[in-house]
């Protein structure tokens, strides 16, 4: 029963929502990240990408797999990564930002001056990726157009990522950035992830796992199915099967406790 115990443990440490070797179904999404960052951060080309796609779809771990894959690549640079859901107001980007790059932190327009005469003045490139960036769209704020602006400023030496829930966010935020068509974030979207796709994660996710399946195909198929047909998100998929092993792992548990097993085996 030990071992068994270990099976389940290993299939509920799987099926967590990390970054994985290889993503299965993002393919394209990744090669496309991974081409953004080397014509621009490598290319010394300042521009900006906006990633946007319901949660779940794979935004940020196909980033962080392009970003731990290009690390070598990308020595040369500076990397900031910021979650915006993480920032007390929209305006905390300036002073989170200054801070990472090791500038003095000041407020207000202070700050915005002061990175931008940085970000304009020969150096190192610097990729600045920003999560969840819906926090920073506030009325009457010009914190995102800001940041975009930035990298479409002749001298400028930043590459904006922002990944965002919202598909019109550009539409609503940056509209006046359009108007320069040569400043306009170049897009990238994430669709939900199909049934198909879904089968795959969970199948290479609990392929890692030694011994019998713990979850049969027919079951991930259905989960699959089900997520796929509501949301198409892969942490909810992930949660419904990490939690069906629970109720196996119990389940045999209370079998185990209930019956010695034939010749005294554990």
């Amino acid at each position: 029963a030990a071992l068994a115990g270990t099976c389940y443990q290993q299939a509920k440490q799987v099926l967590h929502a990390a970054v994985p070797e290889r993503l299965q179904g993002r393919e394209q999404e990744a090669g496309m990240l991974r081409q953004f960052l080397l014509e621009h951060v490598l290319g010394r080309r300042p521009g900006s990408l906006y990633v946007s796609g319901a949660p779940g779809t794979g935004k940020t771990a196909c980033l962080s797999r392009v970003l731990l894959d290009c690390k070598d690549k990308l020595a040369g640079s500076r990397t900031v990564v910021l979650n915006c859901m993480a920032l007390g107001s929209a305006h905390g980007v300036f002073p989170a930002l200054a801070q990472q790059l090791g500038l003095p932190v000041a407020t207000g327009r202070e700050s915005i001056r002061s990175l931008e005469k940085h970000l304009t003045a020969p150096g190192p490139m610097v990729l600045l990726v920003l999560d969840e960036l819906d926090q920073l769209e506030s009325k009457g704020q010009d914190v995102l157009y800001t940041l975009f602006e930035w990298a479409q400023l002749p001298s400028s030496r930043l590459v904006l990522v922002g990944l965002a829930n919202a598909l019109d966010l550009t539409d609503r935020s940056l509209a006046r950035l359009g108007a320069h068509q040569a400043g306009k974030p170049q897009l990238l979207h994430f669709p939900p992830y199909t049934k198909e796709q879904l089968t795959c994660i969970l199948q290479e996710r609990l392929g890692q796992v030694a011994g019998d399946p713990v979850l049969d195909s027919a079951a991930l198929q259905f989960c699959a199915r089900k997520v796929s047909a509501v949301s198409g998100d892969a942490r909810k998929a992930l949660d419904v099967c990490r939690r069906a092993v629970e109720v196996v792992e119990l389940e045999v548990r209370g079998q185990t406790l209930l019956k010695p097993l034939p010749g005294g085996e554990s």
